[in-house]
């Protein structure tokens, strides 16, 4: 059992340069599906756009190899349609995961200037309500910065993945 638990794991890790690529591609689409987004708004000021558009950049690269392994964890030995699923489903939560995650330890610089001395009793729990309020704002106002690029760059990735998993 354990012995059958590790192989699977091990066949479900991508090859490196299918995740150093994809990864990359996937960095390139969220960056840009933000960009245009914050250009079409008129949002801000060139800096933060930028600086937005970086992090969505860096969530997408960060989030590639963890969603594919899950997707292909997930997938692994089954048919074309749950490939499509599971590549759908982990890429997204990957993405928005590590997308969310950066936005807060970002959100969390700002305020880290009064929050207490760092581990703390005071520091967690200041600590855990700033993240939950970043990624609750990330929720609302963030994920719409994925419409339509980001989502047509998913559809297309979880059709490669279900191509490549044949």
């Amino acid at each position: 059992m354990r012995y059958r638990a590790l192989h699977r794991l091990r066949r479900s890790l991508p090859p490196l340069r299918t995740a150093f690529a994809g990864a990359l591609l996937r960095a390139m689409a969220m960056g840009a599906s933000a960009l245009l987004n914050l250009l079409l708004y008129d949002w801000e000021t060139p800096v933060k756009i930028r600086f937005v558009s970086l992090l969505y950049a860096a969530g997408g690269a960060l989030a590639f190899p963890v969603g594919l392994f899950m997707a292909r964890l997930v997938s692994l030995g089954r048919h074309w349609e749950i490939a499509v699923a599971a590549a759908f489903v982990c890429l997204l939560a990957a993405t928005i995961t590590f997308t969310g995650g950066l936005f807060g330890l970002q959100y969390r610089s700002y305020y880290v200037q009064w929050h207490a001395p760092a581990l703390t009793i005071t520091w967690v729990f200041q600590f855990v309500f700033t993240m939950l309020t970043a990624l609750y704002q990330f929720v609302v106002l963030g994920i719409r910065l994925y419409f339509p690029l980001g989502f047509i760059a998913l559809a297309v990735a979880s059709v490669w993945f279900a191509r490549q998993q044949r």
